[in-house]
């Protein structure tokens, strides 16, 4: 249960800042914001053997607690975004997956309202405009070409909280459907896709910036065919999205990753469905009936990955401790990057003054230990 606090000093712990790590800093919270100073009376907490990092923004998640956001009402929406704050991730993009575009539009409209709220940061669409032969966990037979007239239907109906779409490019209607996402803010992704090389640079030419968990759902790196993956890691332009739950990639992909594109062009994300947070058992991702055994999402039917079940604490710990990435370049690809590519860095993605009070706690061995969003403990440190 979340407790709230009006002022706070938070002191002692490693300070993870944009412009590097402080030991023994401190993080001043006065209400919602982080502030540059603190009265003489602001109580202190003594944060010392601990890191402060900002909040984890996940701009590529399906659900979790049971709940998914592609179906149901808002409280199980935001039943599944409670599951996710618990695990340090302060800002969340709402993700839909293939479905009939009406109820993609409704959808959209119940995401959108809960935007305005403030309860989560947008929606990205997931589909339908995806290669049957990439499909993964996708209805096959609800699968179209992106038309650009149908793409703008569904950004539309997000009311100006569609923050991204997954396309196809190589199919028809696919690069002018990314230079319409272009011209309206939203971010053209390639993911589900059948692409070559050459196809996919004059998908990034039109304007697309991000790669949907690059390596799952594309053809792979082959020596006289590169495909997309080789073009979307050279490019300076994309963002490559990475599931880091050591079941969608090998640790060595993960750091061809980091060391090909650099940690300013990575995004971790989790790719989430009902079950993160939860547990085993049998759950839906959309129409398709999906089995989660010792954590792993698997389709019924065919047996592909459907998602993860994966939160972003999980991932970082990883990405730190099996990985041995720096946690200056982990906390750079699982909040500020996604902050800044969804529009909201000016609010949250890095602990500067002014900036939301959207912070997490972790242990020495990087477990995570506090949750604060907007100057509220999810989760307090010690309870």
């Amino acid at each position: 249960m979340a407790a709230s606090t009006q002022s706070a000093v938070l002191s002692g712990a490693k300070v993870v800042l944009p412009t590097g790590t402080v030991a023994g800093g401190r993080v001043i919270v006065d209400g919602e914001r982080i502030a540059g100073s603190a009265a003489p009376d602001t109580p202190v907490t003594d944060l010392a053997g601990h890191w402060i990092v900002p909040g984890f923004v996940d701009m590529h998640n399906h659900g979790g607690g049971g709940a998914s956001f592609t179906s149901g009402t808002a409280e199980e929406v935001l039943k599944g975004v409670r599951t996710h704050r618990e695990h340090g991730t302060t800002t969340l993009v709402a993700s839909t997956v293939t479905g009939e575009l009406d109820e993609l539009a409704r959808r959209a409209g119940l995401l959108a309202e809960l935007t305005q709220q403030g309860e989560i940061a947008g929606v990205h669409f997931e589909g339908p405009f995806i290669n049957a032969c990439r499909k993964g966990a996708h209805k096959a037979e609800l699968l179209r070409d992106p038309d650009p007239a149908e793409v703008r239907k569904l950004v539309d109906s997000a009311h100006g909280a569609a923050r991204m779409v997954t396309l196809a490019t190589e199919l028809p209607g696919g690069l002018d459907s990314v230079r319409l996402l272009a011209e309206h803010g939203v971010i053209a992704a390639i993911g589900h896709t059948d692409a070559t090389y050459d196809q996919t640079r004059r998908a990034i030419d039109a304007g697309a910036t991000v790669a949907t968990h690059l390596y799952n759902a594309m053809p792979g790196l082959e020596h006289r065919a590169p495909g997309p993956i080789a073009a979307l890691l050279e490019d300076e332009r994309i963002t490559v999205e990475l599931i880091n739950d050591g079941t969608h990639l090998h640790p060595a992909m993960l750091e061809l990753a980091f060391h090909h594109a650099g940690a300013h062009r990575v995004a971790l994300i989790t790719d989430a469905m009902d079950a993160a947070g939860f547990g085993d058992g049998t759950y839906h991702l959309g129409p398709l009936e999906v089995e989660v055994k010792d954590g792993v999402a698997r389709l019924v039917e065919g047996g592909s990955i459907a998602g993860s079940t994966l939160t972003l604490d999980t991932a970082f710990r990883r990405a730190v401790t099996v990985d041995k990435l720096p946690v200056e370049s982990v906390v750079q690809a699982i909040s500020a990057n996604p902050a800044k590519l969804i529009g909201l860095y000016d609010q949250v993605g890095s602990l500067e003054p002014g900036k939301y009070a959207d912070l997490v706690v972790l242990d020495a061995e990087f477990g995570l230990k506090g949750v604060m969003r907007r100057g509220e403990w999810i989760v307090k440190p010690g309870a």
